[in-house]
């Protein structure tokens, strides 16, 4: 399970995140829903161990990423698909990553099948990838140590409607197993098509958070409450 509690941060007096408290249980997809700049993704790198809080915590099974001894056995995380090595294959690429956490090498290959990138594709240099290649391998690396948790920062971007229906494939099915998933999106027609539950922030704060059917009944059309409640906060912000 990763939780976020009381979770602060500032940026040169600007607050980013204001008394960030929200669950995201295992067993479910967890849709983290917000405008730009609503702090979705200095959440998730506070998560990650990539930012310093300023106050709270955010943790995985109840210990900080850092205090894990092998934190990418417990987390799988895709923050910036274009992160890659340019230069590299997208095999290099996992086979350095298998290399480092101490994994078989054919465990690239078999995350390369999963995610639906051919032999051929995976010879050729990252530099030469569309955007959807480059979700599917960033998507490959987070499921290398075959983690119970996930952190996917807007994988969908770039992917074609066949590729967003395996992603929510894939996801429902490591759900289905156990995983806790937290997705980050703008897409919100998708993410309430997988998601169990809704966060949504707005200004660094948290708006509503809820299962997806207890928001429904509550409001009715989500997309319409979205707008309606990131519009009240900013208007009083």
């Amino acid at each position: 399970m990763i939780a976020f509690t009381h979770l602060t941060k500032s940026y040169r007096g600007h607050t980013v995140l204001d008394d960030v408290t929200f669950t995201v249980p295992a067993g479910q997809v967890t849709g983290f829903l917000g405008p730009n700049g609503a702090g979705k993704s200095t959440s998730m790198r506070i998560l990650l161990g990539l930012t310093e809080a300023g106050s709270g915590t955010a943790t995985v099974n109840g210990r900080g990423y850092r205090d894990w001894p092998n934190p990418a056995t417990i987390v799988g995380s895709l923050l910036d698909a274009g992160a890659f090595h340019p230069g590299r294959t997208g095999r290099e690429t996992l086979v350095l990553a298998c290399l480092t956490l101490g994994l078989p090498i054919k465990r690239a290959d078999e995350v390369l099948e999963l995610v639906g990138l051919t032999t051929r594709e995976a010879r050729q240099r990252v530099r030469g990838y569309s955007l959807g290649m480059q979700q599917r391998l960033g998507i490959a690396q987070a499921l290398l140590t075959d983690p119970p948790v996930l952190v996917l920062d807007e994988p969908a971007n770039g992917l074609d409607p066949q590729g967003q229906r395996w992603l929510g494939e894939l996801l429902r099915a490591r759900a289905e197993r156990g995983a806790a998933i937290l997705l980050s999106s703008h897409q919100l027609f998708e993410v309430e098509r997988l998601a169990d539950r809704l966060a949504i922030i707005a200004d660094g704060r948290i708006v509503a958070h809820d299962t997806l059917a207890s928001m429904q009944a509550e409001h009715g059309d989500i997309t319409e409450f979205y707008f309606s409640a990131t519009a009240d906060l900013d208007r009083t912000a």
